[in-house]
């Protein structure tokens, strides 16, 4: 057993009380505070947070369903990896990583719910994007600085500062400076040509009050697995934590990412992956030289160099080096807890983030394009020489990003009043407010491909000079929008200990109230996304009264730019009740209501009401959720376990479809609209055993079912046969285990795996995906009896050791055959590391 496990494990006591603040694995300052008191807990002596069973599980003590892991088993993972992929052995979350390293992002399911519905925050930050709630997995903390992570299945906690968080919450913590001046170095080399090295450097308690900090810095990166290209992320961090004494602290840190990737070829459905037949990204792709006075098509005389070595001529937008998903994110974090009084405390976090990203882009534009010379559907405009060979006859390649600049301002804030020892009342307010610009101006590429910028002609990152420039000094560009995202929310919750603390009661609830401020800059297609970007001037549509047409675009019916606000609100109760009624035996009971508002993307689709003439933004309405749980957990000084039983009532569910009522004001078009309901249950299951000092074992398993209550309406009359079907991309089944074992006192070995069943790829469930399951291995060598160095130590990771092949993503639709990523073959990666 390694000198870090031996102490561990011998300043373990049994005890009965209260642990101080930032105990709990919570996401602010005030929830932190609200659910410090533990009941019937192991600690460690001197460390914050409850007993766990080799960092995969911990005793959880709240009156809901959750999961903590901790930095103990988050250190034996692959170095650098997501902190989503190491929670996949928890039950009730499916995370499908993209490459075997985690730099590419992944898929999030939870109890059926997507990413999209899942809160993921750090420190109290919320990370989802505030259009599109999206979660970027590529983009968080370095995993050494995580102290702890949190999976609240199906609920939320009363000041989550989300409006989208259905299907539940992600939370984790990063970790405090040390009180001694210190640096930690970490340094791995893997298949894939995968380097990473980190470093830290704390300086210990400074100055007069005893300050303490640390900064951080990491590399990462290394070749995709398949196909040509390479991806790289390079990550800073620091963090001042000031102690003010009786349980009060104030802290401030900061953090900076910037990832640039390739894209993996995700296109491979079920019958190519089962003949192993299909090509990846192009490795090359040369345009062709412009000749003045004669007619250059990139679309068909481009030079492709395609994956297996072949050459083709074609387009060029398979080509690697255009696919690709730059990123540059940051985040400044407060924190403060302060007691005004014996009992009452005042908890403030404040919050920035930013934000530049895109996925790429490439369109074919002809040089007298409309948007460019103005011409109104003839050829007899000026043109713009975009190849620069002095002619306008030419079909040229863009680079076209839709990219998305964000600048996100947040505040958690609590009042916490102690009216004894037994009850205690809490009120929260949470700001969440971001504007959201999201732009795409397209620039050129170099003759091999490369785009002159990555992040196109964006205004703040992109030079002028990168910008396509029309006749009238306006420039090409494929989105224009401004929107504002704001969120005010109150809550109230109550938490009471009963019979001399047998029984522990919370209620509460929080209010939401959601802005959503559109600002659209270009026409729009009616009831659909498509936009045209441009200067020409319209003409009006004959049909729908206050739309237009353009000649180059026929009959189609466009929206005029347009400004429009769309609010939200609610209230939104949860309730739970843990009753302890033997040593070690406890069950609880939770109800929580969650609320997703529309996205962004839903509402930038308005319809012109033939009828009223009026602009409709009211297609979609805010989907709900009605959440249940019924719990048992057990736990002694070798045993954590726990079983959860659970219903959701799923109302509203988003999907796009198209109008076929004649007689609708909306006939023909493509638009957003709630389907109905869903209905959910399922059993979410886990335990942790000591079998001796030198062994452990975990194991978790979960069981999903849905059903969906309603058939879609495809045209009048006609149904698809969705009633009585099951969620998308969701297993029915999922197992995960993990035994550590530690034979020697240096050397101690993790073999872990994850079973996930057949998923469907399709409303209709016509076709699924294939079950797989994965086993990962790890081994840490303790070098400091060996070498004599400190706390040195080499670590062995290996992913996927038996090779399992499978398809991880899914690109899921109502109907057919669907494709999906090909999951990651076995890697190896070797680290060394120390700390003094």
């Amino acid at each position: 057993m390694t000198n870090r496990k031996r102490v561990f494990w011998a300043t373990t006591a049994l005890f009965t009380g209260f642990l101080a603040a930032g105990a709990a694995s919570a996401q602010s300052s005030g929830t932190v505070a609200t659910e410090a008191t533990e009941v019937e807990s192991i600690v460690v002596t001197g460390a914050r947070g409850p007993f766990t069973i080799e960092g995969t599980i911990a005793a959880e003590t709240v009156a809901k369903t959750r999961s903590t892991i901790t930095q103990e088993y988050i250190e034996t993972q692959s170095p650098g990896q997501t902190i989503l992929q190491t929670l996949n052995l928890v039950p009730g979350l499916n995370f499908v990583n993209a490459d075997p390293y985690g730099n590419s992002g992944g898929n999030i399911r939870m109890r059926g719910f997507d990413g999209n519905r899942v809160s993921l925050t750090f420190d109290g930050v919320p990370l989802n994007d505030t259009g599109n709630y999206a979660t970027y997995t590529n983009q968080q903390l370095d995993p050494e600085l995580i102290s702890r992570a949190s999976v609240n299945q199906g609920t939320t906690d009363v000041d989550s500062p989300t409006a989208s968080a259905t299907g539940g919450t992600i939370n984790y913590t990063s970790a405090r400076p040390l009180e001694d001046p210190g640096f930690q170095f970490n340094i791995s080399a893997g298949e894939f040509n995968y380097r990473r090295v980190f470093a830290r450097a704390d300086v210990g308690a400074f100055g007069p009050w005893g300050t303490t900090g640390y900064v951080t810095a990491s590399y990462t990166g290394y070749d995709k697995f398949k196909g040509p290209g390479e991806l790289e992320k390079k990550q800073f961090n620091g963090k001042l934590h000031q102690d003010l004494g009786d349980g009060d602290f104030a802290s401030v840190a900061f953090n900076w990412n910037v990832n640039r990737n390739d894209f993996y070829n995700n296109f491979i459905n079920k019958a190519q992956f089962e003949s192993g037949n299909y090509l990846e990204n192009d490795i090359a792709c040369i345009r062709p030289v412009g000749v003045n006075g004669t007619t250059q098509n990139e679309a068909t005389q481009s030079t492709r160099i395609l994956s297996d070595g072949t050459v083709a001529m074609g387009s060029c937008t398979n080509y690697h080096g255009l696919r690709i998903n730059p990123s540059n994110t940051g985040n400044i974090r407060g924190q403060f807890s302060y007691g005004l009084t014996d009992s009452l405390r005042f908890t403030f976090d404040p919050s920035f983030q930013y934000v530049v990203a895109n996925g790429g882009g490439f369109t074919l534009v002809q040089e007298r394009d409309d948007r460019l010379d103005l011409a109104g559907g003839n050829t007899g405009g000026p043109g713009v020489d975009l190849n620069g060979d002095g002619d306008v006859l030419d079909n040229v390649g863009l680079y076209t990003p839709n990219t998305t600049n964000t600048h996100r301002y947040g505040i958690i804030s609590s009042l916490i009043w102690d009216l004894n020892d037994d009850h205690r009342l809490r009120a929260a307010y949470t700001l969440d407010y971001g504007r959201h610009r999201q732009t795409g101006e397209a620039t050129r590429f170099d003759r091999t491909s490369e785009p002159l910028n990555v992040f196109g002609g964006q205004e703040r990152w992109g030079s002028p000079d990168d910008r396509v420039y029309g006749v009238d000094g306006s420039w090409y560009r494929g989105r224009d929008r401004f929107s504002i995202a704001q969120l005010n929310q109150i809550a109230l919750e109550y938490r009471g200990d009963f019979f001399e603390d047998a029984v522990t009661v919370n209620i509460g609830a929080r209010a939401p109230f959601f802005v959503r401020e559109l600002n659209q800059y270009c026409y729009s297609q009616n009831g659909r996304s498509t936009v045209r970007c441009t200067t020409e001037t319209p003409t009006p549509d004959p049909v729908i009264t206050g739309n237009f047409r353009f000649p180059s675009t026929g009959t189609t019916s466009w929206i005029a730019p347009y400004s429009a606000e769309i609010k939200y609100e609610d209230v939104l109760p949860n309730a739970g009740v843990v009753y302890r009624f033997a040593q070690g035996h406890s069950v609880y009971a939770s109800y929580a209501e969650g609320i997703s508002v529309p996205r962004t993307d839903n509402l930038y689709q308005p319809i012109r009401d033939r009828t009223t003439g009026e602009l409709d933004f009211s297609t979609v309405q805010p989907e709900t959720t009605k959440s249940t749980d019924l719990g048992y957990r057990f736990r002694n000084d070798r045993t954590v376990a726990s079983i959860a039983l659970w219903w959701t009532d799923y109302d509203n569910r988003i999907v796009s479809s198209r109008d076929n009522d004649p007689l609708s004001p909306f006939f023909g078009e493509f638009i957003d609209r709630n389907l109905g309901a869903v209905e959910q249950s399922g059993v979410d299951a886990q335990i942790g055993y000591e079998v001796s000092e030198q062994l452990t074992v975990y194991a978790s398993a979960s069981y999903n079912t849905s059903e969906v209550q309603d058939d879609l309406e495809t045209a009048p009359g006609v149904f698809l046969p969705t009633a009585g079907k099951k969620l998308v991309e969701t297993p029915m089944w999922t197992y995960s285990g993990r035994i550590d074992w530690q034979p020697t006192q240096d050397l101690s070995i993790g073999f872990q795996g994850k079973f996930v069943d057949d998923r469907f790829t399709n409303d209709v469930n016509s076709e699924s995906f294939d079950s797989y399951t994965v086993f990962d291995i790890d081994a840490r060598y303790d070098l400091t009896r060996t070498f004599g160095i400190r706390n040195a130590y080499v670590q062995l990771n290996v992913t996927n050791i038996f090779e399992e092949e499978y398809l991880g993503n899914i690109s899921t639709s109502t109907t057919g055959n669907r494709t999906g990523s090909l999951g990651a073959p076995r890697t190896a990666v070797i680290s060394l590391g120390t700390s003094f």
